[in-house]
């Protein structure tokens, strides 16, 4: 493999010319002096056979060639300073990549919220996210496939905190028969119009359907209900976090039942092994408490 003729640290150099617009301040930056600095950069211009400055009075200025060396060798630069960055987190502890299991019904803005704070703080952290429906697969926890997971049950032999309260709404587009009734409606008027349900993804789904009506569509994915919903092609429990701009706009509009209007469900934070997670999974944990709590 060819190896480059100039070093990074007379990449450094040229970089900090620029910066610092002479070359005598580049070098009180660099901690070094002028004339190692100045000799840096001739040996770019002689490697390479450009002329990357020329002085205007006491100034060094890019010429065109050097503008084009100066883009290059300053993403050069950053790079290799976000790759000592990076080291250093991982010779601390921190994890190269975390996997995080969510329910769908979880609020989407928390957490895009939480994992760009968490980003903030450990750029070279890489996540990945595995959506789950209804139901928390223990596999997952079992073959260490995810670190940390957002369930609707703590499972069994793992170790969860109530992270916080899901507020599910029956509703219907607001042109749907059942709004044209005129009065609270009843169980035995759900049972004539079409039921919408998100298919568990969980391989160990046992849950039988919360409502027994004869026309039910499943679907594969919370967004593809909310969608055929407010299409107007029937009625269903959505999480009322997700739909907040549909019923803003009159997209959907609430059931008028005449009990049980509203449905609650609990979410919980899961480790996979909370004794060995390392410090990346316990500040994004960290942070989706503070999130649900109200704290961030």
């Amino acid at each position: 493999m060819a190896r480059p003729h100039v070093t990074l640290d007379q990449w450094a150099a040229l970089v900090a010319v620029v910066q610092a617009g002479t070359h005598a301040r580049a070098a009180e930056q660099l901690h070094r002096s002028q004339s190692s600095v100045t000799y840096a950069v001739q040996q770019i211009e002689s490697l390479l056979g450009v002329k990357a400055f020329e002085l205007q009075g006491r100034k060094a200025v890019l010429t065109a060639a050097g503008q084009q060396l100066y883009r290059r060798a300053r993403f050069l630069v950053e790079e290799a300073l976000a790759i000592e960055t990076a080291s250093a987190r991982l010779s601390l502890g921190w994890e190269a990549e975390l996997r995080l299991a969510v329910e769908v019904v979880y609020p989407h803005q928390r957490l895009f919220d939480c994992l760009a704070r968490f980003s903030e703080e450990a750029p070279h952290t890489r996540i990945e996210v595995v959506e789950a429906v209804l139901g928390h697969r223990t596999s997952l926890l079992e073959q260490r496939a995810i670190d940390l997971a957002i369930y609707g049950t703590t499972p069994s032999g793992y170790e969860g905190e109530r992270l916080m309260q899901v507020c599910f709404r029956l509703v219907a587009h607001p042109d749907h028969p059942l709004h044209q009734l005129g009065r609270p409606i009843t169980a035995r008027d759900l049972r004539q119009h079409r039921h919408l349900v998100v298919r568990e993804s969980s391989p160990e789904r046992s849950s039988e359907p919360s409502m027994q009506v004869p026309q039910r569509w499943t679907v594969g994915h919370l967004s593809t209900s909310i969608e055929a919903v407010r299409r107007g092609y029937g009625f269903a429990w959505l999480p009322e976090e997700h739909i907040q701009e549909e019923l803003r706009s009159g997209q959907l509009k609430p059931v008028p039942m005449r009990r049980g209007g509203e449905r609650f469900a609990d979410l919980y934070l899961v480790f996979a092994d909370r004794d060995n997670a390392g410090p990346g999974a316990r500040r994004l944990a960290q942070l989706l408490a503070e999130n649900a709590h109200g704290q961030a």
